[in-house]
């Protein structure tokens, strides 16, 4: 059995406007008390992908191409918005790309490789990006997040060089203790980055490089009731934050081929399924791969070529289709409800968040 630290919520101060002229990396502000549940949504929001077999995004559907099922049964569609960049109908405010580099579950070697990747794609088109982009550093050290947004990829390749993650602490602890330490961690600092871009307008590309933080799905991860509930309220809050605030997360393993083929690597989709109840809560469901898939983002974790992966991932930005429904009173509080969404054209692929939890 291990303690589980992040039942609760923690909230971070508002950053400042979006596209600052000279962006600057600040240490996480203090933490602050929890704050209540959000009452009841009715109105699920989704962002929805929607791409032909070769990848390519599909332009031009309407209302009556999309079926969505909430628990597999059908829903009547509320609104329908197409976001496309090319057709002059980009989303305002811009979609914002969010990139968190994580120091604390990836080595010195990984992260270094990182930072030269990284800086490739800021650098691209004479660093002007296509949407604000935000950096976060994860490290022992502390959270440093920048304060605004920049469309200057010359300025945040910059300040991305001002900063030095380091290497870890000597005095962490190892083996499955270690683990757990870092888990909790990681988790708590998801939470808390999610709960402040949540308070932003518009839709946010969350990007998290790293090969994930421990599952915990050994012998030694002995689950009580108390660790199921407290793991379960965390599964709910992170899964309702990242729906409301309209993210998306995205993994990519710095590895690469280093990692690919490996068992690791594919463990988490053990854990895709969602989770309905406390009693069936495991620390894997709340992996970076698995919320990632469940957010409707993907996860990259079999090649080195970290920039075109980017840049796969900010692609969502540029075309997507923005739809709505009104769920059902659920029969209890924190009701897991999947859903799919389908186009009623051949060889067309949707991609949407997989659940949100209901209220009574």
């Amino acid at each position: 059995m291990f303690r589980l630290l992040v039942q609760n919520l923690l909230a971070l101060p508002a950053l400042s406007a979006q596209n600052a002229s000279a962006p600057t990396l600040q240490p996480r502000p203090a933490e602050t008390s929890a704050r209540p549940p959000d009452g009841a949504d009715r109105q699920i929001t989704l962002e929805v992908q929607v791409t032909d077999k070769s990848g390519t995004p599909v332009r031009g559907l309407q209302k009556q191409d999309f079926n969505v099922l909430d628990d597999k049964r059908p829903q009547n569609i509320l609104s329908l918005h197409a976001v496309d960049s090319a057709a002059g109908s980009p989303t305002d405010p811009p979609v914002e790309i969010v990139l968190v580099v994580d120091a604390v579950n990836a080595s010195f070697h990984a992260v270094t490789y990182e930072r030269t990747e990284l800086k490739k794609f800021l650098l691209q088109n004479g660093g002007q990006l296509a949407q604000p982009v935000s950096l976060v550093i994860f490290s022992d050290a502390g959270t440093q997040i920048q304060s605004g947004s920049s469309r200057d990829g010359n300025a945040l390749a910059a300040l991305y060089d001002q900063y030095r993650t380091g290497l870890r602490w000597n005095g962490r602890a190892q083996g499955f203790h270690g683990a757990a330490e870092r888990f909790n961690l990681s988790i708590k600092t998801l939470i808390q980055l999610v709960e402040n871009e949540g308070k932003k307008p518009g839709r946010k590309l969350m990007i998290w490089f790293s090969p994930g933080w421990p599952l915990l799905s050994g012998a030694e991860a002995e689950i009580t009731r108390k660790d199921g509930q407290n793991f379960f309220n965390s599964i709910v809050t992170v899964s309702n934050k990242l729906r409301q605030g309209h993210i998306t997360l995205y993994s990519i393993d710095p590895l690469g081929l280093a990692d690919a083929g490996g068992v690791r690597i594919s463990l988490y989709q053990e854990f895709l399924k969602g989770v309905s109840s406390p009693q069936r809560a495991r620390p894997g469901d709340l992996g970076l791969q698995v919320l990632a898939v469940q957010s409707g983002g993907r996860v990259f974790n079999s090649s080195n070529d970290i920039t075109t992966e980017i840049a796969k991932c900010a692609a969502d930005a540029d075309a997507s289709y923005v739809l709505s429904f009104d769920s059902a009173r659920a029969d209890e509080v924190n009701e897991y409800h999947s859903i799919a969404v389908t186009v009623d054209k051949p060889g067309i692929t949707a991609r949407t968040r997989t659940g949100y939890y209901a209220q009574p």
